[in-house]
This record gives structure tokens, C-alpha cells and sequence, in this order.
């Protein structure tokens, strides 16, 4: 899961500072509404050719991570 996570950044000049896919400013919140709409990782990857199914998995497994009870977001940024 931490390389996935290593694809995810957050940069306060980049989005406002919201989580995104490094190199894209494509936010962890827009691939996770995709996923609760019920797109799949295919569709969501030809909606956004910069993203690749890892960077839709990534976004998953933050939000996984963020609701660990240990976990900072510091760890990503």
C-alpha cells in the first residue's frame, strides 16, 4: 500500500492543498465520487488519460488509510 501512497500528494499550491495524483491536478475526492457513482477504473482512466489504474487504486487506498486511527496526513505530504 505505501507505494501507492506514493503517489499521492498534497501540496498547498496545488487544488487548495487537497490530496491529488502527483503530477496531475486530478483530486483523491473527484476518483472517489467516480467510484461511489459506480464508474469502474476503466472508465474512470479514459475520463482522465493522465491517471493509470494505480492512481485510481491510490486514491482508494488513502482513503483507506485516513481512516486509521494512527495515520497523519503527514505521511503523505
Amino acid at each position: 500500500m505505501e507505494n501507492l501512497l506514493s503517489r499521492i500528494t498534497i501540496d498547498e499550491d496545488i487544488c487548495g492543498g487537497r490530496p491529488t495524483i502527483k503530477g496531475t491536478r486530478i483530486t483523491v475526492k473527484t476518483i472517489l465520487e467516480y467510484i461511489a457513482a459506480g464508474e469502474t477504473i476503466t472508465n474512470i482512466v479514459q475520463a482522465y488519460p493522465a491517471l493509470t489504474k494505480e492512481d485510481v487504486l491510490a486514491s482508494v487506498a488513502f482513503a483507506a488509510k485516513l481512516l486509521e486511527p494512527d495515520f497523519t496526513i503527514k505521511e503523505v505530504a
